[in-house]
């Protein structure tokens, strides 16, 4: 909605990894399809294969009662690993094949669940490397920047974003571990860290949670 609103044509890239979420590719269809996306593609990799994250293996997701039961200063067992590398590596591939000098990737360093690849520094080092593995790169033809307006922003300042940009919250799916009929659980990391937001803001949440 936000590269929209900067006027640009978005081409959207979703990816089916193995994760025990995957209702969060419906969320991604809906949301480009509403929002006019110019393309929209789905990726399908196993990062089953290597595991070690509770939402690629036979792990149980971490659940809370509150925000401030989540283990502070620990990567938690929902890293998945090297997932944004992975990602954007993909995104790079198809930004070079259509000769686009833009990727927007939702990251967020403030109110997030500790992740390494969600940090600035991350991010800079990969938009520095993309520069010099690309053909379209190393040729001129294009520059190529990561833009990421949420890494700064708290989960209250997104949703205010979110709604003054007149996105619908019905569309979207945050949890990492929802029930039958994708409802969310309400005690994941992320479904905690989203309703705090949400009441942080002062707006309804449309979504559905187990109680």
């Amino acid at each position: 909605a936000l590269a929209r609103r900067d006027g640009y044509e978005c081409c959207t890239l979703a990816f089916d990894y193995g994760q025990r979420h995957r209702i969060e590719l419906d969320a991604a269809a809906r949301v480009a399809r509403t929002l006019d996306a110019h393309e929209h593609r789905v990726v399908k990799i196993d990062l089953r294969a290597f595991g070690a994250s509770a939402l690629t293996a036979d792990i149980g997701v971490p659940k809370h009662a509150s925000v401030e039961e989540m283990e502070q200063g620990i990567i938690p067992i929902t890293y998945v690993p090297a997932r944004n590398t992975i990602f954007l590596s993909y995104a790079l591939a198809w930004a070079e094949v259509l000769e686009c000098s833009n990727i927007f990737i939702g990251v967020n360093a403030i109110d997030y669940s500790g992740y390494p690849d969600c940090r600035p520094e991350f991010i800079h080092a990969f938009e520095h490397m993309a520069n010099l593995a690309t053909k379209t790169g190393v040729e001129g033809r294009t520059l190529l920047r990561i833009h990421t307006p949420l890494i700064t922003l708290s989960k209250a300042e997104i949703v205010r974003l979110a709604a003054q940009l007149g996105l619908d919250f019905s569309l979207t799916h945050s949890c990492y571990d929802p029930g039958a009929g994708g409802r969310s659980c309400g005690r994941c990391d992320s479904c905690l860290l989203r309703r705090k937001g949400f009441a942080e803001a002062g707006i309804n949440d449309p979504l559905v949670y187990t109680p």
